[in-house]
């Protein structure tokens, strides 16, 4: 049995993992004006970013067709794959699971199994890094999905957003609370725990950064983490120093959020994903 893996460009996992692993990525699109963008194809994250502020039509953001991941499958099934686990930004941030479900059911080279993983970013990258490994050691789907179960609920993402005119401009909140966030300089957390979005503000940049902390601390003794940003790798590093007692030691992640979040987000975001080792969304 050769069991592969594949997700979607929101996982935000290094490109040297995707490549050891053998992950399959289908891109998101990324519409600017007119023009429509492969995530992480047609359009680096830098540009991106970089770009945001000024566009003179804000972004938006839409998921693969079918064909997309019927394409995916079938790449992969022709590679010697016998199963396929697809695994996607939860349900209730995107369509991209029921698209790929639908592709999945009207698939009969190989049979395909398609998993919410309830989370997003990397909270979803840890999933498919682990599914992955998993897969590579021989694992059955059972066994991974029973794995992934229980890192689900295990993991926890956390960003700290530099203002709230982006998450207007994308329409996710409205006029009038975003005009009064400006007035009072509050700053935006939002929060991602067992396919749940959350958020909540606090009124200085220097309280956030001490909120994400606090959350970090909460999520005590940690087993897997990374760093999140959109286009701040020095704001990231920074908090990453002033949270070193509280990571494990090694190597740690990294990344620029994918634009297709970043759209409604904005640049100048921090944040992690955590994967404890206790249950706390049971406690």
């Amino acid at each position: 049995m050769t069991l592969k893996i594949v997700t979607d460009s929101t996982c935000d996992l290094p490109q040297d993992v995707i490549n050891a692993l053998g992950i399959t990525i289908v891109p998101l699109y990324i519409n600017i004006g007119e023009k429509g963008y492969l995530d992480g194809v047609d359009i680096t994250r830098k540009e991106f970013y970089t770009g945001l502020p000024n566009y003179k039509s804000h972004p938006t953001t839409g998921t693969p067709g079918i064909d997309s991941f019927s394409h995916a499958y079938a790449r992969l099934a022709s590679q010697g794959a016998t199963e396929i686990l697809s695994i996607h930004i939860s349900k209730s941030l995107s369509a991209t699971v029921e698209v790929a479900e639908s592709a999945a059911n009207a698939f009969d080279a190989v049979p395909v199994t398609v998993r919410d993983s309830g989370q997003l970013s990397t909270g979803t990258g840890f999933q498919v890094e682990t599914a992955a490994r998993l897969a590579q050691q021989g694992k059955s789907l059972e066994d991974i999905l029973q794995a992934l179960d229980d890192l689900g609920k295990r993991t926890f993402v956390a960003a700290g957003l530099d203002t709230l005119e982006y998450l207007r401009r994308s329409g996710r909140m409205n006029a009038f609370m975003t005009g009064l966030g400006s007035l009072l300089q509050l700053k935006p957390i939002l929060t991602m725990e067992n396919g749940l979005p959350g958020s909540e503000c606090v009124r200085t940049a220097a309280k956030a950064g001490s909120r994400l902390i606090e959350m970090l601390e909460e999520r005590q003794p940690v087993e897997r983490f990374a760093l999140l940003h959109t286009n701040d790798p020095e704001g990231a590093e920074e908090f990453r120093l002033r949270v070193s007692d509280l990571i494990p030691a090694g190597q740690v992640y990294s990344m620029d959020i994918t634009p297709v979040i970043g759209a409604h987000i904005g640049p100048g975001a921090i944040g992690f994903a955590v994967v404890s080792k206790d249950n706390h969304s049971a406690q």
